[in-house]
């Protein structure tokens, strides 16, 4: 990512999440192969490790395997955050969503979904790898530790901010533009946003702000 790409804003999912082509961060980095207050409220020992379940279909969040459904926008960006690093495309599309727009409904990642060789979720793993290096701090070693500050939920949405975001100690935004080229400090803010669906949280959209 360069300085000339300053004052642009890159919708990452761009509302389409699941079914979404990422678009932006090959300059950013390599593709890889595989309620307000600072108090913690997700840490990575939240996100999905395993995957229960085996239900099928797009539908609703009652259809979502239990260890991947969280009760939180927080927990939802934890998780989501966390497989970015790890290189888990399945987790991460788990936890990710379309909210219903018109008369189309909502679609949440599904297993069968996730683990289909659809091209829009081809293009979701790719993405998720472009991520991966921009997302993990220098030097990292082990499980990625990602705390993510209590937000406040404007109804059923909310907002995160990259600075209220920690991985292994230090904010997304901070981790992000010491993985990227000529950009200085206060020039990127990173913004994760979620969404409840039914009674489930999910990543609906990731936006990356230079200038």
């Amino acid at each position: 990512m360069s300085a000339s790409q300053k004052n642009k804003t890159v919708g990452l999912i761009a509302g389409v999440a699941v079914m979404a082509a990422v678009a932006g961060v090959t300059g950013c980095s390599k593709e890889t192969d595989s309620d307000s207050g600072e108090k913690p409220a997700a840490t990575s020992s939240s996100a999905a490790g395993s995957e229960k379940g085996s239900e099928k279909g797009d539908g609703p969040a009652a259809s979502q395997p239990s260890a991947t459904r969280q009760d939180t926008a927080g927990a939802a960006v934890a998780t989501w955050v966390t497989a970015v690093i790890k290189g888990q495309p399945k987790q991460a599309c788990l936890v990710m969503a379309k909210p219903a727009t018109g008369s189309s409904p909502a679609q949440v990642g599904s297993p069968s979904r996730c683990d289909s060789d659809a091209p829009d979720v081809r293009k979701m793993r790719e993405n998720v790898g472009k991520l991966r290096e921009s997302f993990t701090p220098k030097q990292s070693e082990g499980e990625p530790k990602v705390d993510v500050a209590q937000v406040q939920a404007d109804g059923d949405k909310a907002e995160v901010s990259g600075d209220k975001i920690t991985v292994d100690g230090q904010t997304l935004n901070e981790v992000v533009l010491s993985n990227s080229k000529g950009l200085k400090p206060g020039q990127l803010d990173v913004k994760v946003e979620s969404a409840k669906i039914k009674d489930a949280w999910y990543v609906t959209n990731f936006n990356l702000d230079i200038g």
